[in-house]
């Protein structure tokens, strides 16, 4: 994922709703969202490159998600998929702080990263750039390819539109969210951040929706947590089509 916006226990009927878009080169070969074969209790889309994931739950509720840190000076020769990261945190049998605890002392094995792992009751936060692992308190959040909550206006702008939609506690949430997402409004050029690309890649790179000749945005996810039930819905962006598939788990 490139941008993962979500609500922490802070909405009277969700304890987690996400709203994440996932960008990548175009020609990446990769499988919408599904119930892994060889791990059924997974539900994730798949990068058929790597076999990892960027953003994925388990179908007891568990949720795991991913951005890239973008330095572009830095060396990954060598290193881990980043992909790998995800699809560990939903396979792991114990408690997930332990798994988040671990990554401390491997952080070197992969590119820079920002993890995001947990459930309704516990969601924990870690970057191998920032490394320090954080249990999160309840409240509204954002992290795009630098660390959690920093001031990039896709950032900014996406938490307060998240806030919006879910303080309107319209019925058609997953829609709006969905809007959300898909706003491909370049930010002015005075608040772009400076990440060691050109401005010209910033301006493109700056969306909450990103749109180019070879990179984008491939798909949006929205993901509600209740207390009975998981809502996962994947809407998928090809050069011609938009495809949506819903999932619906009970607890």
């Amino acid at each position: 994922m490139c941008l993962i916006l979500f609500a922490y226990q802070v909405h009277h009927e969700y304890k987690l709703i996400v709203a994440a878009n996932r960008d990548e080169f175009y020609q990446r070969p990769t499988a919408p969202a599904h119930f892994w074969e060889d791990h059924p209790e997974i539900l994730a889309g798949r990068d058929l490159e790597k076999m990892g994931t960027w953003m994925g739950i388990t179908a007891s509720g568990r949720f795991a998600a991913l951005t890239n840190y973008r330095n572009p000076r830095e060396l990954t020769d060598g290193k881990r998929s980043r992909g790998e990261l995800v699809a560990d945190a939903l396979k792991h049998n114990g408690n997930i702080k332990d798994y988040m605890k671990q990554l401390v002392s491997h952080q070197d094995l992969y590119p820079g990263y920002n993890l995001l792992a947990g459930d309704g009751n516990e969601l924990y936060y870690y970057s191998n750039i920032g490394k320090q692992l954080q249990k999160l308190e309840p409240g509204i959040y954002g992290v795009s390819n630098h660390l959690l909550n920093s001031e990039w206006p896709k950032v900014q702008k996406g938490k307060e539109g998240l806030y919006q939609t879910i303080r309107a506690d319209k019925e058609e949430l997953v829609e709006q969210l969905f809007m959300l997402l898909q706003n491909a409004d370049p930010a002015p050029d005075k608040t772009l951040p400076k990440t060691g690309v050109s401005l010209e890649m910033e301006r493109m790179l700056s969306p909450l929706f990103i749109k180019s000749e070879n990179y984008g945005t491939r798909s949006s996810t929205v993901f509600l947590m209740s207390e009975k039930e998981l809502q996962y819905v994947e809407r998928v962006y090809t050069k011609d089509t938009v495809k949506d598939q819903k999932f619906t788990i009970k607890l």
